[in-house]
């Protein structure tokens, strides 16, 4: 008996998740990422990817990566002077950005932490990044540019090289950034698109960040993996949590380049065309108007600049462009 409802339960979850479509999405506002230590690790001028996101890709909404352990290498001295660039020069352009602020910003190792931090208890770390959370609210909070926060990135997914994940101390920090920002924007969780019902980035954001990926490497198969889960997988989720708290769901990551086994700037282009290519982009964008969500950021243009500048091959950029004339 016992048994029996146990697999009547797991028929109508399957049913719930799997089977059916969402109201594809015809009009959806696109924005990208921006990874100043991606930029970088391709071995490109910062400053010309981001400009061209802007400028030349015509992106006017732009998920903003900050890194602690580069803004504050040593205990107390601050080094503003990148940050600075991006915040003004999007004010300059007219571009929106939701600020990535915390110890655990986009891109490898995910928990970008200053060494200096690395003896500290996890009280002492805690209260270092409120501190360090203090100083970035207080002097962004007036950009005309930011229009929401994004604390930490994915804080519930067990994944990058970070030694703690802790709710109550999330709490915090949102109360924190809330309590500092007199303008009152808007405050993000995210969590996997995948692995997570984002019931937990929902009851404590005021918005619920989801992340989209279609072909990955999978390390604990040692293989590529499509996933496969169908748009109405992430439909029914984001109906759900609109449901229960009336909040909406965004795509803060739409898979726009490569997975590989490794760093992207240590993978073959023969490796890359295995999970990103033109034909995959167009999939990849035809799955999200599929789910029925409306606003996606695109992850992956330091590396589509890269394809176009360092590669000679402008497919996917060319392509990418097309979505910001909609």
């Amino acid at each position: 008996m016992v048994l029996a409802i146990i697999l009547i339960i797991i028929l109508l979850l399957v049913l719930f998740f799997f089977v059916g479509k969402a109201p594809r999405a015809d009009r959806i506002t696109w924005g990208m990422n921006f990874s100043q230590k991606q930029a970088e690790g391709l071995g490109l001028d910062w400053k010309s990817v981001y400009l061209a996101i802007i400028e030349d890709l015509g992106a006017k909404k732009i998920k903003l990566g900050t890194y602690w352990d580069a803004i504050e290498k040593n205990q107390g001295e601050y080094d503003f002077e990148d940050l600075d660039w991006q915040v003004k020069t999007a004010e300059e352009k007219g571009a929106n950005l939701m600020m990535v602020v915390g110890m655990k910003s986009p891109r490898w190792p995910e928990c970008h932490v200053p060494e200096w931090t690395l003896g500290l208890s996890k009280e002492e770390q805690q209260e270092k990044i409120l501190g360090f959370l203090e100083k970035m609210i207080l002097r962004y909070r007036d950009s005309s540019a930011i229009t929401a926060w994004q604390v930490e990135n994915e804080p519930f997914f067990k994944f990058g090289e970070c030694l703690w994940t802790d709710k109550d101390f999330l709490k915090k920090e949102v109360a924190l950034v809330k309590s500092l920002d007199l303008k009152h924007r808007p405050v993000l969780i995210s969590d996997s698109g995948e692995g997570s019902l984002w019931i937990s980035s929902a009851r404590i954001g005021d918005i619920a960040g989801t992340t989209m990926y279609r072909k990955v490497w999978f390390k604990e198969l040692k293989s590529y993996l499509n996933y496969p889960f169908p748009p109405v997988f992430y439909w029914r989720k984001a109906e759900l949590v609109k449901k229960l708290f009336g909040k909406e769901v965004i795509c803060v990551e739409l898979q726009a380049e490569p997975w590989c086994p490794k760093q992207i700037f240590n993978c073959s282009l023969e490796e890359q065309q295995k999970t990103m290519s033109l034909e995959q982009f167009k999939k990849n964008m035809d799955f999200a108007r599929d789910t029925g969500l409306k606003e996606f950021y695109l992850w992956g243009g330091e590396w589509m600049y890269w394809m176009k500048e360092k590669q000679g091959n402008s497919d996917v950029w060319l392509e990418a462009k097309k979505l910001f004339l909609e």
